[in-house]
């Protein structure tokens, strides 16, 4: 067993990355495994036959691969990472957020982990391939082909990815494991294999980027700015008029009328368009057999399906159900 290699100070460039960690002991997983990922409250557990875990990690701090098998049972709680988290399951179960989305992995089918906000993961028998992706890096590489400016990348995790996406996905993996076995870290062809991987990335999962009112570009609504981009980054968790003012550095009142004054409405109501419009993009994005309208709402924080049905006609033209249909 070999511990992770991590950067230390005044290190230059990506640091390798090379460790790994097994046992047949449920205690010795939730160490290991807990402590990889900065984990809380964690239980592991026999199932049937006999109990064993495995977890490996090769690359470097901008692209590692890793694969995390075990036979019995894991859950826990992992708070907000550092890292990108591409995930998919070869055989058992695994459901990265029981808390929200609760949709479970399927086998072969690449899915990003929520890794930007509190989770709770259950998973069972699993044999589990992860790649890791610096956002640092993720951002380097998007900004080469959208116009992400300085604003927070925001992805949808639940984006059921096109077969030609994934196929292109894998083929990068491919190339990408080539590239560290004949060259090594601190080669041409693995800085190459690692740009090629996020790009490959970014075409399973491409950021959101929400258009902002061209108001905002003007240099003097720069604090304004800073208000809406947080709507826009952090619309699916809390967020209060005060959390606003102290990201714009203004106060509470500022807020306030600089809402009404550039958008005709108060932060909170707009928080709620942005909402609606997020709600309006998963409907149409997901499938009716698998997802229904109170799930959708419920996730982006409308408690009252009655009301939130009726301001959604007026927004969009069309009641959510039809929506999802289509």
């Amino acid at each position: 067993m070999s511990e992770p290699i991590a950067s230390g100070p005044g290190a230059e460039g990506p640091v390798p990355v090379r460790f790994e960690v097994a046992g047949t002991d449920p205690e010795a997983a939730v160490r290991d495994l807990a402590g990889i990922y900065e984990g809380k409250q964690w239980l592991s557990r026999r199932t049937e036959g006999e109990y064993s875990y495995r977890y490996t990690a090769v690359g470097d701090s901008d692209v590692s691969m890793r694969r995390s098998t075990m036979s019995g049972f894991l859950r826990g709680a992992s708070e907000p990472g550092d890292d990108l988290v591409m995930a998919w399951l070869t055989t058992g179960t695994s459901t990265p957020d029981t808390l929200r989305d609760r949709v479970p992995l399927r086998v072969g089918h690449p899915v990003l982990f929520p890794a930007h906000r509190d989770v709770v993961f259950v998973a069972a028998d699993y044999d589990e391939q992860l790649v890791h992706l610096d956002r640092g890096l993720v951002r380097e590489v998007a900004a080469e082909h959208f116009d992400v400016g300085d604003r927070d990348l925001r992805f949808d995790h639940l984006r059921e990815a096109d077969s030609l996406a994934v196929r292109n996905w894998r083929e990068s993996l491919g190339a990408l494991a080539r590239a560290l076995r004949e060259g090594g870290t601190d080669s041409l062809v693995w800085h190459e294999a690692k740009r090629q991987t996020v790009d490959a990335f970014l075409r399973v999962v491409p950021p959101q980027l929400d258009r902002l009112p061209a108001e905002l570009l003007h240099p003097r609504q720069a604090k304004l700015r800073a208000a809406v981009e947080h709507v826009h980054a952090h619309a699916e968790e809390p967020v209060t008029v005060a959390a606003l003012a102290q990201v714009a550095g203004l106060s509470v009142r500022s807020v306030q009328e600089s809402f009404r004054r550039v958008f005709g409405v108060s932060p909170l109501t707009y928080l709620r368009q942005v909402r609606l419009d997020r709600v309006h993009d998963e409907l149409l994005a997901r499938d009716p057999r698998s997802v229904s309208v109170g799930q959708v709402a419920t996730r982006w924080g409308f408690a009252h399906l009655g009301r939130f049905s009726a301001a959604y006609a007026e927004r969009f033209g069309e009641y959510p159900k039809q929506t999802l249909r289509r």
